[in-house]
């Protein structure tokens, strides 16, 4: 049988939403206090998350951890002496990661710094300038349009300097040291289902795992960085990560209702590829699957030749397909309630999957005599084993060879059907169960 997810007053999409709700002020980036704070937040509920910070000038791979960026304020007062652009309304409004600025210039200077949309005119772009020193602000097309020719007042209030990136890791121990990793990122400011359903999901799922007593496997979760967080964590751990990682899948995007969606991993025909497959046909057919071509988050990096990790994700709207992505349109009124308790159901599904996951072994050398079991009529006529055929067709495939999950699809049940019937014929001493060799 599954293990059961405990109800409480406040469903698991309600709990989620509302630690989004109090994530979503906060200004995060891929450094500073921004994250600090989100991890802090998090740790509230995860004490046993572990805090790590990599000082700026860092050398790993290609890469190098970059000066530490905060802010406090940032605006534009335009020549009529009105604010018309404030970081206080937005965090959005101001390029992450922009350097400090306080000066007037004309409006062609200005536009210069400007970014908008102009195919979504009412929303404000999430713009970001990591690797390189630059400024700018963010606002919507429709306002830019309507600037006037004059003088106007900028000001950042950044700083960048020797600091650190800061990123948070849980460890759960389970039976085995085999890991199933979680990955996830806290680096986008206030974006609602690309960013915050992310962590916020996991945190909740972490929650839950680290209450469960007879995990088979044991699960590493990261709340991360995107991109600089992963390939850092990789280079630190990649031997581990190889010896030990059998499945992984990264939490993103799982706020809205719109649809389902598939990312495989570079692979595509992982473990984690078919468990997550698997479910996506039985619990919700209408599924998207997309290429690896389409990637765009940390499955770069997991994925990627020479670490070739089986990490892979189940979302709903896919990043850079839906017409809010990475605008100030993707808020807390995209997400739902109800999305994120059936993408928070969807992961426990793929927990349980993992985790129930075997090979099983016949005991006997042709069929055995099911109806001194009572698993089978002890009348013979047409039609008489339909009842029973599930079952003989469970044991017909328990070779070894193939696991649930195979046996799952040949017989297009789903993996929790066909465990249901594997503990009944342990039951009657018909079979044994052999772990996955890693």
């Amino acid at each position: 049988m599954t293990r059961q997810v405990k109800s409480s007053k406040k469903n698991n999409g309600q709990i989620i939403y509302q630690l989004m709700e109090k994530m979503w002020p906060i200004c995060r980036s891929i450094t500073g206090n921004g994250v600090r704070q989100t991890l802090n937040i998090i740790q509230q509920t995860l004490p046993k998350l572990t805090l790590h910070e990599v000082p700026s000038g860092t050398r790993f791979f290609d890469w190098e951890i970059p000066k530490e960026w905060n802010i406090r304020d940032a605006y534009i007062i335009n020549p009529k002496g009105k604010k018309i652009v404030d970081f206080s309304i937005s965090n959005l409004h101001v390029v992450n990661y922009s350097t400090p600025v306080d000066m007037q210039l004309e409006l062609s200077d200005l536009q210069k710094h400007l970014h908008s949309v102009p195919e979504v005119p009412e929303s404000i772009p999430y713009v970001t300038s990591y690797y390189k020193e630059d400024w700018g602000f963010c606002l919507s097309h429709k306002l830019r349009e309507k600037l006037e020719p004059g003088l106007y007042h900028v000001k950042i209030d950044s700083e960048l300097k020797s600091g650190s990136l800061t990123y948070g890791e849980l460890y759960l121990p389970g039976k085995t040291k085999k890991e199933i990793l979680i990955s996830t990122y806290i680096c986008h400011p206030s974006l609602a289902n690309n960013e915050l359903s992310g962590p916020c999901l996991a945190t909740h799922l972490s929650n839950w795992l680290s209450k469960q007593t007879s995990n088979k496997y044991s699960y590493r979760i990261l709340f991360i960085p995107e991109t600089i967080g992963a390939i850092y964590y990789i280079s630190k751990h990649l031997k581990s990560l190889k010896e030990n990682t059998v499945a992984g899948f990264i939490l993103t995007c799982l706020g809205d209702e719109r649809t389902w969606s598939f990312m495989p991993s570079r692979n595509g025909k992982t473990w984690i590829d078919q468990i997550a497959r698997h479910l996506l046909k039985h619990y919700t057919p209408q599924y998207t699957e997309y290429s690896y071509l389409d990637r765009g988050s940390d499955e770069r990096q997991y994925c990627s030749p020479g670490v070739d990790l089986p990490i892979a994700s189940i979302m709903r709207s896919k990043y850079a397909t839906y017409p809010e992505y990475h605008t100030s349109m993707d808020n807390m009124n995209l997400v739902t309630v109800n999305g994120l308790e059936q993408s928070y159901l969807m992961h426990v599904k793929m927990i349980e999957a993992l985790e129930i996951d075997c090979l099983p072994i016949c005991k006997n050398y042709c069929e055995p005599l099911m109806s001194k079991r009572g698993l089978r009529p002890t009348t013979g006529k047409v039609g008489s084993s339909h009842s029973s055929k599930n079952i003989m067709n469970v044991l017909a495939y328990s070779d070894g060879n193939l696991s649930l999950i195979d046996i799952a699809n040949i017989l297009d049940l789903s993996i929790f059907q066909i465990k249901e019937i594997i503990d009944l014929l342990i039951a009657e001493n018909l079979l044994y169960l052999k772990e996955f060799d890693h």
